[in-house]
């Protein structure tokens, strides 16, 4: 299984979204082997969007991944910096 999620960050706020997001990038792919890509893109021509591409071993990685600590710990300041809801999509590899 497979998720993308497309975030709108607020202008002042990229900064401090870029080093919780890239911090719980880091954590994923470091602690979590069944986590199989876990990638932070940013827009080249959208000002402040940003692509999370994630892919898992099976729905019980994902869970692993949304139950982690450092989900926990980061994702609210990551949702805090949102400008717009962020878009997020669940896919199965085929």
């Amino acid at each position: 299984m497979a998720f993308i999620a497309k975030l709108v960050v607020k202008p002042e706020k990229v900064a401090e979204f870029e080093a919780v997001q890239k911090k719980l990038t880091d954590i994923s792919r470091d602690t979590e082997p069944d986590t199989l890509v876990y990638d932070f893109i940013k827009h080249r021509e959208q000002a402040n969007t940003y692509v999370v591409y994630s892919r898992f071993k099976d729905e019980a990685a994902f869970q692993t991944h949304m139950d982690s600590p450092s989900h926990d710990d980061l994702v609210p300041t990551i949702l805090e910096a949102l400008a717009e809801e962020m878009d997020l999509q669940f896919y199965d590899l085929v």
